[in-house]
């Protein structure tokens, strides 16, 4: 006999320990139970934490995996980004239109598959691609879409439908992925020959203060995009007040364009997992957290075995390698959708089961973050980067890359190329360089950093790839010669639309302004001050915005003013009469001429 949903929400709760911070958790467990979380669920939910129910209802409306509303057994989320309209998209959306008889945002007549549009799952190097229930497929076509559909008809598994392993891990018993790596340049520092554990062993042979020290002699910088010094943060964290402390791992890798990270934790986890107890180590935290991006769920079962594997061996838990005291574990958060999220505040927000709401700085995560403790949050690779730093000794890594930027980069490349994919390059290349290595020819643009980056043209190629020149959380997007850059900064910016969490008015309001703006000007409405009105407000909207978010969510339009002028100014037409292109006097009189019953006799046309 199936059990209750009360009795099936009062044992995911136990198994969560009642704790009202691990609502993701709950929420999550309970839509994969069930399609959805009720109104009903909600209640049991809050009655079974001891928490209000709009506090669960608050979380459940955040994130676009959750839904109060009952989806099909089986949802099948398409990615609709740039890079796979680029790669035919929309013929693959309209043939799973056609075979499941339904529309985007829909679900089947027998309630068993929902069809929607989800942002970038970080998939771009092998677009179209979508995610079917956790099942990730890849190289879609509309004929492909059309198989999928007849396969499910028939047993309603997307397992069942699984029909080839990509590489490495992808083909592990507990991953069982068709996505493949892309690792198309391997680098001396994230995939080279190691030591095993030789940076943690190295770490716990000196104590934390000199292993921070070590980490702040290689100049080593976030590689998330902001660039803050790492050991920087780490030693604002230990010295934080506060007793317990946390190091949490952002792997929420959300930026549209980018997919590296998804290959470290597919190939790399032990690297991570080492950078991130060397962490503890350093900061004093025995506790670290894992934020995994839903879109990487295929991963979680074969993560958590790996992290079930390190405790077996004494390298995390109680007295690590042997050493008395030294403590330290990671626990896996699992995200439910939500871009926002890769930005640390948010984050913390999220591993605290709440919606993903950013926090007001200061005071800084180092002094209060999870929990209101001092906590340092680092992205995937940056810790990859510390357990080598450790190992190989901080020297030898300011050897690599250039003067102002140590190191490699790992860049996430897709578009118009001839090899997209994951290349581990030191820092210094060109733009022109790696356009080279990546087999692009006939370049109208290079999107770097994703669309929170820059747009540049040709006669920015000879730039380099860095910190002080054009820096880069690893997304590169190539757009051939017949790519309408206008067009797709419009797209990109609907993407900010559509993940503001809506609490700062600049990036609520100034967001939409600028994209309806943006596509007069497109529509050929446009006039030469829409221009400085476009500036004024991109520039306003990042000013007065409290997050990353909004801080960089005008770069699309300001980028492409910057570096694509004539692409706008040929969009203005003159206009003889001297009337604003953008008013249209039809519309205007329209609600007087139903008053009056009659048209206008003066404006006839």
């Amino acid at each position: 006999m199936s059990k209750s949903l009360e009795q099936v929400i009062k044992d995911i709760c136990e198994e969560c320990g009642k704790d009202r911070a691990r609502l993701m958790d709950v929420v999550n467990a309970v839509q994969k139970e069930f399609g959805a979380v009720s109104s009903q669920a909600m209640d049991l939910i809050a009655k079974e934490l001891d928490i209000h129910r709009v506090e669960v209802e608050s979380v459940v409306s955040f994130y676009a995996f959750l839904s109060p509303e009952t989806k099909g057994e089986v949802v099948i989320r398409l990615c609709n980004d740039i890079v796979d309209k680029m790669r035919g998209v929309d013929s693959v959306a309209k043939a799973f239109e056609q075979e499941l008889g339904i529309g985007m945002g829909e679900t089947t007549a027998d309630g068993k598959i929902t069809l929607e549009y989800t942002p970038c799952i970080g998939m771009c190097d092998q677009a179209p691609a979508a995610l079917i229930n956790d099942m990730v497929f890849t190289y879609l076509s509309s004929d492909k879409a059309r198989e999928i559909v007849k396969e499910l008809k028939k047993h309603n598994d997307p397992k069942k439908i699984f029909a080839r392993s990509g590489d490495g891990n992808n083909a592990h018993a507990l991953v069982r992925s068709m996505v493949h790596n892309g690792v198309r340049k391997k680098g001396p520092v994230i995939f080279a020959q190691r030591e095993e554990n030789g940076g943690l062993k190295k770490a716990l042979s000196m104590s934390p203060v000199e292993v921070i020290h070590e980490v702040k002699n290689a100049r080593l910088r976030g590689r998330g995009g902001a660039g803050f010094p790492t050991g920087m943060k780490w030693e604002f964290t230990r010295a934080a007040d506060g007793d317990k402390k946390y190091v949490i791992c952002n792997a929420d890798e959300g930026e549209p364009g980018t997919f590296k990270d998804r290959v470290i934790l597919t190939e790399q986890y032990e690297l991570l997992f080492e950078g991130m107890t060397i962490g503890g180590y350093a900061i004093g935290s025995d506790e670290g957290i894992l934020y995994l991006r839903a879109e990487y769920a295929y991963l979680y079962p074969f993560l958590q075995e790996m992290l079930k594997q390190r405790r077996e061996k004494g390298l995390l838990g109680k007295d690590i390698s042997g050493k008395t005291g030294i403590n330290f574990d990671i626990r896996i958060q699992l995200g439910a959708g939500a871009y926002i999220c890769g930005e640390e505040t948010s984050l913390i927000s999220s591993c605290e089961g709440l919606r993903g709401d950013p926090k007001t700085r200061p005071p800084f995560p180092a002094q209060k973050g999870y929990s209101g403790s001092p906590t340092t949050v680092n992205n995937v690779e940056t810790f990859c980067c510390v357990a080598r730093i450790i190992e190989k000794g901080a020297a030898w890594f300011t050897e690599i890359g250039s003067q102002g930027s140590p190191g490699t980069k790992l860049l996430s490349v897709s578009g118009d190329c001839a090899s997209p994919g994951v290349y581990e390059l030191p820092f210094g290349v060109t733009v022109k360089d790696l356009l080279q290595e990546v087999g692009a020819e006939d370049v109208r643009a290079v999107l770097v950093g994703g669309p929170s980056g820059q747009f540049i043209g040709p006669e920015m190629f000879d730039k380099t790839i860095c910190y002080d020149d054009i820096p880069t959380g690893g997304a590169v997007v190539v757009f051939g010669r017949d790519r309408d850059i206008l067009k797709t900064a419009s797209e990109y910016m609907e993407f900010f639309v559509e993940e503001s969490c809506g609490y700062c008015t600049p990036c609520r309001v100034g967001n939409v302004l600028m994209k309806q703006r943006l596509d007069d000007i497109i529509a050929g409405k446009g006039e030469p001050a829409d221009l400085d009105y476009l500036q004024e407000l991109g520039e306003t909207t990042k000013l007065g915005s409290r997050c990353g978010l909004g801080q960089t969510s005008p770069n699309p339009i300001l980028s492409t003013i910057k570096n694509f002028r004539p692409d706008y100014e040929k969009l203005f037409k003159e206009n003889e009469e001297g009337m604003n292109p953008t008013f249209d006097i039809k519309s205007a009189l329209s609600d007087g001429e139903g008053i009056a019953g009659r048209k206008s006799v003066i404006y006839t046309e």
